[in-house]
């Protein structure tokens, strides 16, 4: 049980509540047990908490390293449960540090864009989620949030921020545990497209028009398949 993630919700969620009044669709796609990948969109610093905070299970956060060394940021981070990667590099530590939470059965949340982009707009997307997945087999959950790319104008005028959370359906990559780099990254477009079709058309940005792709290396995860059996 992730003590200081629950405790941090509780306080926090009061205060969402009154600045970013919410409505969330589909947390049932989430599986009930079990080791799940959450992909999420990144827009802002508030970001961090959203997850954890609307999805039903505790989750495992990565966060950028330079935020484990902010001095209060740092201690936040840490409370939450996060775990440090470095951007912009292979960082083979977070990869273990990410394989050993799934091997406990546990949700880890990914934001394969890597960076916040501030104006809500799907950036391209970094491959280590679809590197995971794969060596894991374990279900996708993508996770859309938009609207609160207006927090930071709307409290200096004192307004409030509707905020939209979407949950999708768990899907996993149809591969074997050796790709190759070009496989991994178009697996990771497809994984996008799925994030973008959560997201109203302006906030698509580099992943427009997901309703035109052809899903060819993700399909729809049933529990049954993951099992084994027919159910």
């Amino acid at each position: 049980m992730m003590l200081g993630q629950r405790i941090i919700n509780a306080i926090l969620r009061p205060l969402f509540a009154l600045l970013l009044p919410y409505d969330i669709e589909g947390t049932e796609n989430l599986p009930a047990k079990g080791p799940v990948i959450v992909m999420m969109n990144h827009i802002n610093f508030s970001d961090v908490v959203m997850p954890g905070m609307f999805l039903p299970r505790d989750v495992v956060m990565m966060s950028k390293i330079e935020n484990f060394r902010a001095p209060v940021l740092g201690l936040f981070v840490r409370a939450y449960g996060a775990l440090p990667v470095h951007r912009g590099e292979v960082d083979m530590e977070a990869m273990r540090l990410a394989l050993q939470v799934l091997k406990r059965g546990e949700v880890l949340v990914i934001a394969p864009e890597g960076t916040r982009s501030g104006n809500g707009c799907l950036q391209v997307g970094h491959d280590g989620l679809a590197f995971v997945a794969v060596q894991t087999g374990v279900p996708v959950v993508p996770i859309a949030m938009y609207g609160h790319e207006r927090l930071g104008r709307n409290l200096a005028h004192l307004r409030r921020t509707p905020l939209h959370v979407r949950v999708g359906k768990p899907f996993r990559f149809v591969a074997g545990k050796r790709q190759r780099r070009e496989q991994l990254h178009a697996m990771t477009q497809e994984a996008m497209y799925r994030l973008a079709a959560l997201l109203p058309p302006e906030y698509q940005g580099a992943y427009a028009g997901p309703e035109r792709v052809t899903f060819m290396l993700t399909e729809p995860w049933l529990p049954q398949v993951a099992a084994g059996g027919t159910g």
